[in-house]
């Protein structure tokens, strides 16, 4: 569809005539109001999270996009649902005081996520380490990494193929997904937790990491020695 834009307003050709973004005839409280209600409604119609080149689609060019989050967040406070920071972009989501209650209304999510033991620490090593290729991750655990173990991550949609490594055979690299994001809840992946903060917190050894002891069951192919990557 044709478009063209003429000082503060979007003009669609054939469609619904003009968009009015700055909405420089309102009174400030009343522009900041449609402002608000334009970017909650956004979110609410869409199925994933709304990034913030969206957002500005359809608010002025001097509006505050984080401001407004703000101000919408506020009136949230005390409702059962939230707009979350998530996956690069921002979703409602209900709070998780009322999971049961969702729970025994409707049941339980039609996608069931349930990962091994295994597959979480495949997966986290993905994420703290991303673009690493599967023999990277065999030589962390001791043990070859099955295609198999991969294939059930890329199932859930949690992981994809990267860059080539450059490296003999230019070996795929894998690198996590914004389903990934979505499914810990994080905006993007700065919001993992510290490295070293988990170690220094004996959450975690890197050394033991580093030097392929992260679990001595992963080397039988079992998920029962899942506690050996922590300090005891």
């Amino acid at each position: 569809m044709a478009e063209s834009v003429s000082g503060g307003r979007k003009k669609v050709q054939g469609g619904e005539g003009l968009f009015d973004r700055e909405l420089d005839h309102l009174p400030p409280e009343a522009r900041w109001r449609e402002w608000m209600n334009r970017v909650e409604a956004t979110i609410f119609a869409a199925s994933e999270p709304v990034d913030r080149e969206t957002l500005a689609r359809i608010v002025g060019k001097t509006c505050s996009i984080d401001l407004l989050i703000d101000d919408i967040r506020e009136e949230l406070r005390g409702r059962p649902y939230d707009l979350i920071a998530v996956a690069g972009g921002w979703k409602h989501l209900t709070r998780p005081a009322y999971a049961d209650a969702i729970r025994t209304a409707v049941g339980a999510s039609e996608r069931s996520v349930d990962l091994t033991q295994s597959e979480l620490l495949v997966l986290m090593c993905i994420a703290y380490f991303q673009p690493i290729t599967r023999a990277e991750l065999s030589s962390f655990f001791g043990k070859e990494i099955s295609r198999d173990l991969i294939g059930n991550l890329r199932s859930f949609g949690f992981i994809t193929s990267g860059p080539r490594a450059p490296q003999p055979g230019a070996p795929y690299t894998y690198v996590t997904t914004q389903a990934f994001l979505l499914e810990f809840g994080l905006s993007t992946l700065r919001d993992l937790p510290d490295f070293d903060a988990l170690e220094d917190a004996g959450l975690l050894s890197k050394e033991k990491l580093l030097a392929g002891a992260i679990m001595p069951g992963f080397a039988d192919g079992g998920d029962s020695g899942a506690g050996a990557v922590m300090d005891e």
